[in-house]
């Protein structure tokens, strides 16, 4: 193994064990929404279309944190050298962005929800930025510079911070939903109306 890719990974070692046990532990949030999704009070705010919003807002999330995961695995392994390291980067990025022009034609075709500028942000232009930081570290790694293992850990951060923030949104909107869907219909108050007292019968 080369001595100075050895000497870089082993200062990283403690940051990427704390990310990866944090990415296979918040994949569990999901199974957590897609629980649920398939309760009785929640189908009815996923009737329409449901598969497509899933594909678009849920699978993704579990995407993330497996990628979060495969990275902070990747940067743990003795690599012979900068090659299979550059490598296998560049093939996990290309892939995440292949995934991400997926997500998005997803997103823009599901009827489900109609997404806004935050949804766009966290669900698209977020994991986007966070893979071509990767595929960037792909291309020159390994020519003297310190940024890329920088840039490789950030990328490992904002992947676990845009999971959260996309699993607990989605909880949270499928919360409010349901709670609007079982409210009984508010009825108008009733004017409250001055009974005059009961009188006694004059005696004639």
């Amino acid at each position: 193994m080369d001595d100075t890719l050895k000497t870089a990974l082993t200062e990283w070692t403690d940051f990427y064990l704390i990310t990866g046990g944090a990415a296979a532990a918040l994949t569990g949030l999901q199974f957590v929404v897609q629980t649920l999704l398939a309760s009785d009070s929640l189908r009815s705010t996923t009737a329409k279309d449901p598969e497509t919003a899933i594909g678009a807002f849920g699978t993704p999330t579990v995407v993330h944190f497996t990628l979060a995961l495969v990275l902070s695995a990747m940067m743990c392994v003795p690599w012979p050298g900068y090659g299979p390291l550059r490598v296998t980067l560049g093939i996990v990025a290309l892939g995440a962005l292949v995934y991400s022009a997926s997500v998005l034609q997803r997103a823009a075709q599901q009827r489900a929800y109609t997404p806004v500028f935050e949804d766009w942000l966290w669900h698209i232009i977020l994991p986007i930025a966070a893979y071509l930081k990767v595929l960037a570290c792909a291309l020159f790694f390994g020519r003297g510079e310190a940024w890329e293992l920088f840039a490789v850990a950030a990328a490992t951060v904002l992947l676990l911070c845009v999971g959260i923030h996309n699993a607990w949104d989605t909880v949270t909107w499928l919360t409010i939903n349901a709670m609007k869907a079982d409210a009984p219909a508010a009825k108008p108050p009733q004017p409250k109306q001055n009974t005059p007292p009961a009188r006694g019968k004059r005696r004639r």
